[in-house]
């Protein structure tokens, strides 16, 4: 295992050299002690603040209480917010190392009320994994990827799935197919992450496992092995990504491609909770 400042060290050198991976903290981050900016469910996480673009997106990140908040119930808030003639995403990294185990949060919102530009992330990953792990992600995600009549609205997979490949991996991604009545109100996801498979299951309502399944997917070490292909690095062949040294948890709610919600308007995504139980 690397010494953590070593790491750094070298993750430093590599970013100056390529300019980072896809999800990797850009350097004018400032990075919070080891009890972070915000405490929910029980974790503690450090905001991302990006006063420039960076990715995903490219976005600025506003890492402040303003953009990101727990409120007196315990559920997290979320904001895609204009402020000073810029918008504005938001994202949060645990401070915790997270690894193989079943992951659960449940979503407040109406998730057919997105705008065609946002996406909102819920994914592992390693700024020190590229290579043998292709930065060690798995991903739950809603979006209408810039189709304001999308009604497949809940993504999920494993990756590397297209960033800058040449051909998209389409094995490694699937959108189930969804009534738009069962996503109207508050739904709870769950991801659990093996060394053979990831399996993913959602469900209608607050409760995991829930009466209601709406929608379950799983991707196994049967699929054909895939490189990630980023910023003129190639990882090794991949199916089944592993958690790296320093693999991390993460939130976002951000805009595609950095362009601003069509109508103009600012969002908030609500998760009224987060639970992980390791395998």
């Amino acid at each position: 295992m690397l010494n953590r400042k070593k790491a750094s060290v070298i993750y430093i050198a590599l970013v100056l050299l390529y300019g980072g991976c896809k999800q990797s903290a850009p350097t004018d981050v400032v990075v919070a002690d080891e009890k972070g900016d915000l405490t929910f469910s029980g974790y503690n996480w450090k905001y991302k603040n990006a006063l420039t673009p960076v990715g995903p997106g490219p976005n600025r990140f506003l890492g402040t209480a303003e953009n990101v908040w727990v409120d007196n119930a315990g559920s997290l808030h979320m904001r895609i917010s204009k402020k000073n003639n810029f918008w504005y995403c938001s994202e949060i990294i645990s401070v915790k190392e997270f690894g193989y185990g079943t992951y659960v949060f449940t979503c407040e919102n109406d998730i057919r009320n997105l705008n065609e530009k946002n996406v909102f992330g819920f994914f592992t990953w390693d700024d020190y994994s590229f290579q043998k792990e292709g930065n060690s992600e798995v991903d739950i995600e809603f979006s209408k990827w810039n189709n304001p009549n999308d009604t497949l609205l809940l993504t999920y997979s494993v990756q590397p799935v297209i960033f800058q490949n040449p051909v998209p991996y389409s094995e490694r991604t699937y959108k189930p197919p969804i009534a738009t009545s069962l996503i109207s109100k508050a739904t709870t996801h769950m991801m659990r992450w093996t060394p053979d498979s990831v399996y993913w299951e959602s469900y209608e309502g607050e409760f995991y496992p829930g009466p209601n399944k709406i929608a379950s997917w799983s991707f196994d070490k049967n699929n054909i092995p895939r490189s990630k292909l980023e910023n003129n690095l190639v990882s090794d062949p991949i199916v089944i990504p592993g958690p790296g040294d320093s693999t991390n948890l993460r939130f976002n709610y951000w805009l595609l491609n950095g362009q601003p919600p069509t109508n103009g308007l600012e969002y908030e995504m609500v998760i009224k909770s987060f639970k992980y139980f390791p395998l």
